[in-house]
């Protein structure tokens, strides 16, 4: 069985059930195949209604990009997003980019997938990407400063992703250290910065930016519902994909060419105001070591500065945070 087949069936009659043995019989499997089916089509971005004996109802179809009204979107706000490789399924834009970049793509070429089957997060973690459901780019930069300071660009993109996401969706949306953005104490928005250099200096940058926009709760994996949500799941809508794409662009652009005339002092003052952890005890585990004090704020390399029991200031450059 073909899910073109499937697909054909479960339309003929839009609004309807169809039942599972209806389906079987027609199209000659079994169950057992109807049901894996069904599933193929979810991870394309397909909802279905399901009810027992009576079978399957398709509530709502694939929301996909459209590349002209992208592109238009785009060019009204920002610069950048020029050019741009859309993509229905790849395994990570990230390395897409990466190609790009190493061919010479200019600093503003941006990659977007509508699904990734590798997605992938800090420390080489899985990044759930399904079909439809979210915001899956890549952003090729091309920054002048030293290979030290590579780190801040990643606190640049989590301040100018959450003012974008609080824009577009009106929701609550706070930083955690250094790159995870929450809405209450569950993840929406994960950020991978990654760089290649010569010579002390960086060569490209990748920033790549995972929103679950329009994921449900049942597109998740059930390991990670209690820790991950999306903005549909938030406002209990849609969110427009193009106009969160958008709005991150133009966000990125401005904070960006900020930050290259004054330098990384504003983009710490932003990012603290939107930082869920400022003030507040906390416990960070490192590789060596856990450690508990307040979050006091950002040092000039944007280390997290630690205020320990005894008033000393410990400078945190990487562990996971937890409030």
């Amino acid at each position: 069985m073909r899910d073109e087949q499937l697909l054909e069936l479960l339309t003929e009659r839009p609004g309807e059930y169809i039942s599972g043995e209806e389906i079987s019989r027609r199209l000659s499997v079994s169950r057992t195949a109807v049901w894996k089916g069904i599933n193929r089509l979810k991870e394309q971005g397909y909802e279905f209604d399901s009810v027992t004996r009576r079978g399957y109802r398709i509530v709502r179809l694939p929301d996909r990009f459209d590349e002209v009204s992208l592109r238009l979107q785009l060019g009204k706000l920002t610069s950048w997003g020029q050019p741009l490789h859309l993509l229905d399924t790849i395994g990570s834009t990230q390395d897409l980019a990466r190609e790009l970049a190493e061919k010479g793509a200019p600093e503003g070429t941006l990659v977007i997938a509508e699904q990734q089957t590798a997605g992938r997060g800090r420390q080489g973690r899985v990044f759930h990407s399904p079909a439809g459901r979210g915001v899956w780019m890549t952003l090729v930069l091309r920054p002048q400063q030293p290979l030290q300071y590579t780190s801040q660009l990643t606190l640049l993109a989590a301040v100018a992703i959450c003012r974008a996401l609080r824009d577009v969706s009106g929701l609550d949306i706070g930083i955690k250290w250094p790159n995870d953005l929450l809405i209450g104490n569950r993840k929406v928005c994960g950020i991978l910065v990654e760089s290649a250099a010569e010579d002390g200096h960086v060569r490209y940058a990748l920033g790549g930016f995972g929103i679950d926009v329009n994921v449900a709760l049942e597109d998740l994996p059930e390991e990670v519902r209690p820790l991950a949500t999306s903005l549909r799941i938030e406002r209990g809508e849609p969110v427009d994909r193009t106009a969160v794409v958008a709005a991150i662009l133009s966000e990125l652009e401005t904070l960006y060419h900020l930050y290259n005339r004054e330098g990384f002092a504003p983009i710490a003052a932003l990012w603290e105001a939107s930082a869920l952890a400022i003030g507040k005890v906390v416990t960070v585990k490192t590789l060596q070591h856990t450690m508990t004090g307040i979050a006091r704020g950002l040092g000039e390399n944007g280390e997290l500065l630690l205020e320990q029991p005894d008033g000393s200031i410990t400078p945190v450059y990487s562990g996971e945070v937890g409030f």
